[in-house]
């Protein structure tokens, strides 16, 4: 057989045959190297058969011609290709996977809640469970730090016809968040958690283009860390938009923050 270099199928014996490179998806995120530069940065742009947007470990943005061949991806050169457009709601279920019953006839806000630390937290559901939070009458707020959690129970007054659900991160035994859910004690309040630091992790690093969510270290705000770990200088609220849109559903997502949320949506749905 005739040989083959590491990055194309080329026919050597032809020497008009053009080279072929394996064809890779780009995703903000993904780390590529400039094959005529050698610089290795982190995508921030992209344009098929245009250019590519990099942020280099220093923090410098670098456009180049994004022409087959041009980058390499783990070592291995590759024709970049813009994401196929994914669908959020295969037809007839939802983005959190419930059949979409009459799910456009929303129901009138219940007085039960459920509370989530953060902004964050609250449209990383909607995003997925919006659907089945409409069809309940289920309102999700966030509290904004949950350190006064058992003082805001208090005067929320949770009782059968008005049950509170309050999703927390970081909940694993000697956390100071297990601490603050066992200062709750009212049979009309469930307190679930996932065991990341920060909700941003419970999303698939494979749904961004990364092997994995880069270790921060102990000290340093966590998402501050990820922000300099990949080399970029966006604001956390601005690399958190790419995150979001990366999600199309509960797939997506760590199975400990699935569980945790649908626990606590059957919870206060069944108030009353």
């Amino acid at each position: 057989m005739p040989p083959q270099d590491r990055w194309t199928s080329r026919d050597v014996l032809h020497d008009d045959a053009k080279p072929t490179y394996a064809e890779l998806e780009v995703r903000h995120g993904m780390t590529l190297t400039h094959t005529g530069s050698n610089t290795t940065g982190v995508v921030v742009g992209f344009s098929q058969g245009d250019r590519v947007v990099l942020v280099d470990r220093f923090g410098a943005r670098q456009s180049f011609r994004a022409f087959d061949g041009a980058f390499l991806h783990e070592g291995v050169r590759v024709a970049l290709r813009e994401p196929e457009q994914r669908t959020a709601k295969p037809v007839g279920v939802t983005a959190s996977g419930s059949r979409d019953i009459a799910r456009d006839r929303a129901q009138v806000a219940q007085p039960s809640r459920i509370w989530v630390e953060g902004v964050h937290d609250a449209e990383l559901i909607e995003k997925v469970w919006g659907d089945d939070l409409r069809y309940t009458g289920v309102v999700v707020e966030p509290l904004h730090g949950a350190d006064d959690l058992a003082d805001h129970v208090a005067l929320f007054s949770p009782g059968p016809n008005r049950r509170l659900g309050v999703l927390l991160d970081h909940l694993v035994e000697g956390s100071k968040e297990s601490r603050i859910a066992s200062e709750v004690s009212s049979p009309h309040v469930l307190v679930l958690g996932h065991p990341f630091v920060d909700v941003w992790a419970a999303v698939s690093p494979a749904a961004i283009g990364l092997d994995r969510w880069p270790e921060v270290p102990i000290g340093t705000p966590w998402k501050v860390g990820v922000i300099a770990a990949l080399g970029l200088r966006s604001p956390p609220g601005e690399f958190w938009g790419r995150v979001l849109d990366s999600v199309a559903s509960y797939r997506d997502l760590d199975t400990s923050l699935v569980n945790a949320v649908e626990q606590l949506i059957d919870f206060v749905a069944q108030a009353g």
